[in-house]
């Protein structure tokens, strides 16, 4: 059974003490560990998850008091263990790692250029059909025969390229 007490010394440091029985080979012993509220962020993720539910329920309790008679350290502890960056709410990623992310995508990026230059230089040339001159011949070809006379390159008025599509 874990009991709570609040240890209200006249400083202004108050501190929360939880009793936490913790089990020994022979009868079981209680041990007292006093968290300081005004360290609760640095110790919040050392402590067991039994101690932070009393913890919590404590300081829920304290809450339920006027606002102006809580300390300082109270208040901050209030706002950690509600809204502090553990549980749900930790990074999913530490500090920094967005700078390694983006130097990871640019070296796979500059990979892949490599790797594209690389094959283009072992391909073959590009066929003698997609020459320019080959384009116009294919033009005068097509004029000769008279091909697609109603819209295309043998009709009248047309003003296209014709087969040129190269520059």
């Amino acid at each position: 059974m874990q009991a709570i007490r609040l240890a209200r010394p006249r400083v202004s440091l108050r501190r929360l003490a939880t009793i936490a029985q913790v089990p020994t080979s022979g009868p079981s012993s209680v041990t007292a560990s006093v968290i300081p509220l005004s360290n609760v962020e640095a110790q919040w993720e050392n402590i067991s998850k039994s101690e932070q539910a009393v913890v919590h329920r404590q300081l829920e309790e304290l809450q339920k008091k006027d606002w102006k008679t809580l300390s300082l350290d109270e208040k901050k502890a209030a706002y950690y263990v509600a809204f502090g960056p553990h549980g749900p709410r930790a990074p999913v990623s530490p500090p920094g790692q967005g700078f390694k992310v983006f130097l990871g995508t640019m070296g796979l990026v500059g990979l892949a250029g490599l790797l594209t230059l690389a094959i283009r230089s072992q391909s073959p040339p590009p066929p003698k059909t997609i020459t320019r001159e080959w384009e116009e011949a294919s033009n005068q070809r097509a004029l000769e025969q008279k091909s697609n006379p109603i819209t295309g390159i043998s009709s009248e008025g047309y003003s296209g390229k014709g087969y040129v599509v190269s520059k």
